[in-house]
């Protein structure tokens, strides 16, 4: 025991005199949290929503632009976005791997606005690098899921760590590391810009690029495993606590609000998502519910903590409905939604929310809560006595992100199309997983294998076309993720 208290001690080099335990001990937390929201959640949720010949190669993207996004982030990608300043929008690159510079305190030297000091949170650096880190990666893999079902694995793996560098840490940046976004007042919480609107304008911009999936694909492509698509789904909300949780880098007040209105949004949307599709398709979807509680999560997390309660009340049922309307209503009558290929329809569940998160932040943010976490005097709702003045510098700033992104996402794309095909071969594309990676998810005959009438007894298999129907029903319900026949493909 008097070894373990001296391990302790305030006096000890490992325990100086800056660091709060408290703090320290949150701030790595929330960062767990928010990496098993990318490893395992999203991995599970995309092996799993997509059709089973997919299930490796979707899973696979996933789990390579977590890894790959974590060597880019400390060797250059941090310090880029939370770094000493180089442009309005930019900081300077450098490495985050010296023990001289990560046991030091966190601080982001770019953050000074004014007569206040810049952000120093009462923990190591290491401890900071992790946590943005962690938002770096599982923006990537959001991006992914715009371009499951058919992109060149050698091209996405090009595409993760360039578009980490020129498009990610510009909005990281600008809105957070002290750029001029955040000095001019526009509000991003926890990342409803940053990371979902980045994501899934960037993801429909790559959709474009790279090209649609095999006809039968886009017609059908309904689940493999429900189930453990509503397990990843799970870890995504229960990982949210430390995504908006961990924002303020600090367990106060800010934190507490956080969690609780980042759970009461997700499950208003859930439920107004459910009660809409129960309205106008007579029964509940399980993929629309888990879509439902993914807008609420986005929608929140600009202004999770600076919110009241009742606001995030509000803030889910327009995160329930809003999107909703685009995805089933909107998308079928826009040539241009029709025409790009947006997988798991990233743009609507990620852009769509948040930029409808970061608007009614620009309405809902209460003066106190905003003194608590934004250096900039005097911010304030519309609501609060703000005026359009908010909602204006809200959307200024959001149609930088779009901007940015689209262009850079463009280029970045157009010139890995220079040296390797965006795109798998149709031949490809017909078997999935086998032909990208020599591996399926399930030993059963499926999706993507020709059908042989002397090793498969399709009527036993089918059922007389119960098994047709089944699948027909789960594809109906893909709530606008490009499932739309209920015809079964041999």
């Amino acid at each position: 025991m008097a070894a373990s208290g001296g391990a302790y001690a305030a006096q000890l080099p490992a325990v100086p005199d800056w660091l709060n335990k408290g703090d320290n001990a949150w701030q790595l937390t929330a960062a767990t949290l928010v990496g098993i929201q990318s490893m395992p959640g999203l991995v599970v949720l995309y092996g799993s929503i997509v059709k089973k010949k997919w299930a490796v190669n979707s899973a696979f993207m996933a789990l390579y632009a977590y890894a790959s996004s974590l060597l880019v982030w400390v060797l250059v990608g941090f310090r880029m976005a939370f770094g000493e300043r180089l442009l309005p929008f930019w900081g300077k690159a450098g490495v985050a791997l010296s023990q001289g510079y990560l046991v030091g305190r966190a601080s982001l030297p770019a953050t000074a606005h004014g007569a206040t000091p810049r952000t120093e949170p009462l923990y190591p650096e290491a401890t900071l690098v992790l946590f943005q880190f962690e938002f770096a990666a599982i923006t990537l893999v959001l991006l992914a899921g715009s371009v499951l079902g058919r992109m060149n694995i050698k091209a996405w793996m090009a595409f993760t760590p360039l578009w980490l560098l020129f498009s990610y840490t510009v909005g990281a940046f600008s809105l957070w590391g002290g750029g001029f976004l955040y000095h001019w007042g526009v509000i991003d919480y926890s990342g409803g810009y940053v990371i979902h609107l980045s994501s899934g304008v960037a993801g429909f911009t790559a959709a474009y690029w790279v090209g649609p999936r095999l006809k039968s694909d886009r017609e059908r492509f309904s689940p493999n495993n429900i189930l453990l698509m509503i397990a990843g789904g799970g870890l995504l909300w229960m990982g949210w606590a430390g995504f908006n949780g961990g924002a303020p880098y600090a367990a106060n007040i800010a934190a507490s609000v956080a969690v609780l209105n980042t759970n009461v949004s997700a499950a208003t949307s859930l439920l107004t998502w459910t009660c809409l599709d129960v309205i106008f398709f007579n029964k509940p979807s399980v993929i629309g519910a888990v879509q439902g509680m993914m807008t609420g999560l986005v929608c929140i997390t600009p202004g999770a903590g600076l919110v009241q309660t009742w606001a995030a009340v509000l803030m889910g049922v327009f995160a329930g409905s809003v999107p909703w309307f685009t995805m089933m209503i909107l998308h079928k009558k826009s040539a241009l939604l029709m025409r790009v290929d947006d997988t798991l329809a990233v743009f609507h569940t990620h852009a769509v929310a948040g930029l409808l998160g970061g608007l009614l932040t620009g309405l809902l943010a209460t003066p106190e809560l905003l003194e608590i976490e934004s250096p900039v005097p005097g911010l304030r709702g519309a609501f609060y006595g703000g005026g359009a003045r908010q909602v204006g510098k809200q959307l200024a700033g959001a149609a930088f992100v779009v901007a940015w992104n689209v262009a850079v996402t463009s280029l970045i794309l157009l010139a890995i199309g220079l040296v390797v095909p965006l795109r798998m071969p149709d031949d490809q594309l017909m078997i999935g997983d086998d032909a990208a990676h020599g591996e399926e998810a399930y030993a059963l005959w499926g999706d993507g294998e020709k059908f042989d009438a002397t090793r498969h007894d399709l009527a036993a298999r089918v059922g007389g076309g119960g098994m047709m129907d089944r699948e027909g029903s789960a594809d109906q319900r893909m709530s606008g993720m490009g499932a739309r026949g209920v015809t079964i493909q041999l």
